[in-house]
């Protein structure tokens, strides 16, 4: 497809080894403009990025680590002062399909007032304590958007109108870490942003191949559970566009 000096891929990236390197490799296969946002990783993984075919991608480096949602913002930023106007977000763990960034690209084109969501289809990899986990998260975003917006508010392979996303995150502090998906999905929705889904495969990487995972059982479940009761607050006080705490 003809790329567009419109969109780029955005990677926010915090301590993912060696599957970094692999990620953004892929990412380059599929599409000329890829920036890796460095969440105050400690782990060097950034240093060695390199991309055959002369290309490698733009890294922007964050002293001290902000969480999912920071890194995107200041990515997002940076890209709309560039000149870029969308974003597809993609995680730095190697779970979303670098093969799928030209037809979400195009999608987005298509639609370039959309955000356009990856519906995560999930391989015999995925632990079913996770998979029980996200029906609770997408029964109460939709019932915070009256069924609009996301299909599966956790999957963060999307591609984000920036100036829309930009000015919901900065209406508040929250969806600044793992909350970041499902708030933005809800805030869009409420913005009036249209979505677009389409499937896409999740892969859940195993230790072995050099998976990592930062989510921690008890502490991310308690920042989704406050963040839903902020929004369904918001949604009855009738405060959706309103500064959040």
């Amino acid at each position: 497809m003809t790329q567009r000096d419109t969109h780029l891929v955005l990677i926010p990236a915090f301590n993912p080894g060696r599957l970094l390197a692999e990620t953004v490799r892929g990412a380059l296969a599929n599409w000329r403009e890829v920036w890796v946002v460095v969440d105050g990783s400690t782990d060097g993984s950034h240093l060695d990025l390199a991309a055959g075919g002369g290309s490698a991608p733009r890294v922007i480096v964050r002293p001290r680590n902000g969480g999912k949602g920071a890194a995107v913002l200041t990515g997002a930023r940076e890209a709309l002062a560039a000149g870029f106007t969308h974003a597809l977000v993609m995680d730095a763990d190697g779970q979303h399909p670098a093969d799928r960034i030209p037809d979400f690209m195009a999608a987005s084109m298509k639609a370039p007032s959309a955000v356009v969501c990856g519906r995560p289809v999930f391989g015999p990899d995925a632990p079913r304590s996770r998979l029980l986990g996200r029906m609770l998260s997408v029964g109460l975003v939709r019932l915070e958007t009256s069924g609009r917006g996301a299909a599966d508010p956790l999957f963060g392979f999307r591609v984000y109108p920036l100036d829309a996303l930009v000015r919901v995150l900065e209406r508040g502090r929250g969806g600044r870490r793992y909350d970041f998906d499902p708030e933005a999905a809800v805030r869009l929705a409420w913005e009036g942003v249209p979505a677009i889904n389409l499937d896409a495969a999740c892969v859940y990487v195993r230790p072995e191949r050099g998976g990592v995972s930062h989510f921690r059982y008890v502490r991310d479940n308690l920042r989704m559970i406050a963040m839903h009761a902020r929004l369904i607050a918001a949604l009855a006080l009738g405060r959706r566009s309103a500064q959040t705490p």
